[in-house]
């Protein structure tokens, strides 16, 4: 009878360890035989947006192969699993329970706003670390302490933008161009907040949906009011779509928004001679702009045989920011205690200088560049 009753209250421990967001000893958070540390990524690998995920995928792959060839986590290599959530909410609800069930260290992900929206109540509600690649600032607004953007949010862009148009141009004359997802919500917001507070009143402000592909409508509507530029709030895909078709329509503003539009998925959607001249706003403009991304952009190319970009080096930043936080407290890769190492770490990356706030903000700036001859020229 004393061995049952034994058996019991061990059965109990560890059930009350686990329903608690923790796990039973020798599980994947501790420092237990050399186990591998598990960490799923989580991204949009197909769909509208799959460039996004494999972007992603490859910026973090980078990261954790380069920190395995150096003996990993005191020893551990890391086990990093790809996840597709097709760019769907409830997709990766379902996958982010899986990581759990996983005993997955950390999340990275997802790629897009809406996606990452879905699954913070659940990683968090499990004490998993969650790393995203979106950018809406409502992100930062669920009240988690789990949640963190490996770049910074629309509202740094926009201002950015913003500034640049109206302060240093004296551009005043702006239509907009938004969609309705997460992602184009918080673009939409930043940015008229932005213009507000310096004055100008966009000629027309449009809201489309995520999957639109005919603009014809609300570019007619946009053409009327005969503005200098054109703002998009929108992703890569889309945003490519509405210039191209804003041209057909004999539309001259001068094209503007954020991050998708330094991308090679926009680049290649609307055509060289569409791009030319687009103003957009990103902390990452170049492989070229010093050792540091000239080293990434080396490693990156020899891996995949390509050439580098933002979504794939603020990827890496990401990753190894968390590396850097599981070689602080490698016996106790907790949720509680990971957090806690990525706050406490300042980090020079590829993207600027890092140091993530209480809300899980770690980058505070952009950068300006136009598209000369198909190029991202810093201004």
């Amino acid at each position: 009878m004393t061995r049952f009753r034994c058996l019991a209250s061990l059965v109990t421990t560890g059930l009350v360890a686990l329903a608690c967001g923790g796990q039973l000893a020798g599980g994947n958070n501790t420092n237990s035989s050399g186990a591998p540390i598990k960490v799923d990524l989580i991204g949009s690998m197909s769909g509208l947006n799959a460039d996004l995920g494999n972007w992603a995928w490859d910026g973090v792959k980078l990261a954790v192969d380069q920190a395995n060839a150096k003996g990993g986590v005191s020893g551990r290599k890391i086990d990093l699993q790809q996840l597709d959530d097709q760019g769907q909410p409830t997709v990766a609800t379902d996958l982010a329970q899986r990581a759990i069930s996983d005993h997955v260290v950390m999340v990275y992900g997802s790629n897009l706003s809406s996606v990452s929206l879905a699954m913070i109540p659940v990683l968090t509600a499990a004490k998993v670390p969650q790393i995203t690649s979106g950018q809406a600032p409502a992100l930062l607004q669920q009240g988690s302490p789990y949640i963190f953007v490996d770049s910074t949010t629309s509202a740094v862009f926009d201002q950015t933008l913003a500034d640049y148009l109206v302060q240093k141009r004296k551009l005043t004359s702006i239509a907009m161009i938004t969609n309705n997802g997460a992602y184009g919500k918080g673009e939409h917001d930043s940015f008229l907040a932005e213009l507000t507070k310096l004055g100008v009143t966009p000629t027309v402000d449009k809201v489309v949906t995520p999957d639109q592909k005919d603009f014809t409508s609300v570019l007619t509507d946009v053409r009327g009011t005969n503005p200098k530029v054109l703002f998009f709030g929108a992703e890569e895909v889309e945003s490519g779509l509405i210039a191209k078709q804003a041209r057909s329509l004999g539309i001259t503003a001068t094209f503007a928004g954020g991050a998708p539009m330094g991308t090679p998925t926009y680049f290649q959607t609307a055509g060289a001679d569409v791009v030319e001249g687009t103003i957009m706003t990103s902390p990452y403009l170049s492989n070229d702009t010093n050792a540091k991304t000239r080293a990434f952009a080396s490693a990156y190319k020899k891996a995949y045989g390509k050439d580098a970009e933002l979504h794939g080096a603020k990827a890496y930043d990401g990753m190894s920011i968390f590396i850097a936080a599981m070689r602080k407290t490698p016996n106790n890769l907790s949720g509680p205690k990971l957090i806690a190492a990525v706050r406490s770490i300042k980090y020079d990356g590829l993207l600027g200088h890092f140091k993530y706030d209480d809300t899980g903000l770690g980058l505070h700036a952009t950068q300006i560049g136009i598209v000369k001859s198909g190029k991202i020229v810093p201004v």
